[in-house]
């Protein structure tokens, strides 16, 4: 493993984990057993991150552009995000590990639902480590439903509409309570953020991997983190003042 600081290491880690059907293909394999590795991925991912320290990782799991995929792509994923939240949790729980999940919820189907809402009542309280999957999501639907409720507190006089601000905005996205990440890791070689967190990535650290999602082990999770702790996070400000702040 790659040596790294620990006193220096991202409080809140966003992945995008593409490729899986790449890896496939190029294995000779099905696309959705890339999918099935991909899956299988996660659970190392979670491990190292939870080994290493870091207090909160939210995954990319399934876009709402991604219904749009082959219906059987769509119903495989479906299944294997089904027997990760039946079968592949229970260590996490044991580990203190609290469950999360952003998205538009209510367009998964009605049994996925509910193993997500029971997975989250059983970790609520847990504190070890947070882990967000982000599911039916989408950047700009998470803003949409955001100002949708912000335009109906207005409506009903509970909102002054010239006290609006930032602030406002972000206590109405799907989870105010979530720290903006530090580092977002995209696998893939693709160099793009793909309507994820358009709203909390405006100062995230972006690190970008040739390496497709079935290949991304604790190593290069590890190389990810310590190119981070290489970075300068001037938030606006001045090389000159951020080092004087320090």
């Amino acid at each position: 493993m790659t040596l790294l600081d620990t006193s220096k290491l991202p409080r809140h880690i966003a992945i995008i984990p593409d490729g899986n059907g790449r890896w496939a293909e190029v294995q000779g394999l099905p696309r959705n057993e890339g999918h099935r590795r991909g899956s299988d991925n996660v659970r190392e991912i979670v491990s190292r991150c939870h080994e290493l320290g870091i207090k909160m990782l939210t995954i990319y799991a399934f876009s709402q552009e991604n219904w749009n995929r082959p219906r059987d792509e769509v119903d495989a994923i479906m299944e294997l995000l089904a027997h990760y939240l039946q079968h592949e949790t229970d260590e996490l729980v044991e580990k203190g590990v609290r469950i999360d999940s952003i998205g538009r919820l209510d367009e998964l189907s009605p049994a996925i639902q509910k193993d997500i809402t029971e997975l989250m009542r059983r970790t609520e309280g847990n504190d070890s480590m947070r882990v967000t999957f982000a599911l039916s999501y989408s950047g700009r639907a998470e803003l949409v439903d955001a100002v949708r409720a912000i335009v109906r507190e207005a409506e009903s006089g509970q909102l002054d509409p010239e006290a609006i601000d930032e602030k406002t905005l972000r206590l109405h996205l799907y989870r105010p309570d979530l720290p903006d990440p530090d580092l977002l890791i995209r696998t893939g070689d693709e160099h793009r953020i793909s309507n994820f967190l358009l709203w909390q990535f405006a100062y995230t650290e972006l690190y970008v991997t040739e390496a497709l999602w079935p290949d991304f082990g604790p190593e290069q999770l590890d190389l990810a983190i310590a190119e981070y702790q290489r970075r300068e996070r001037r938030f606006g400000l001045t090389s000159a003042q951020v080092r004087g702040s320090e």
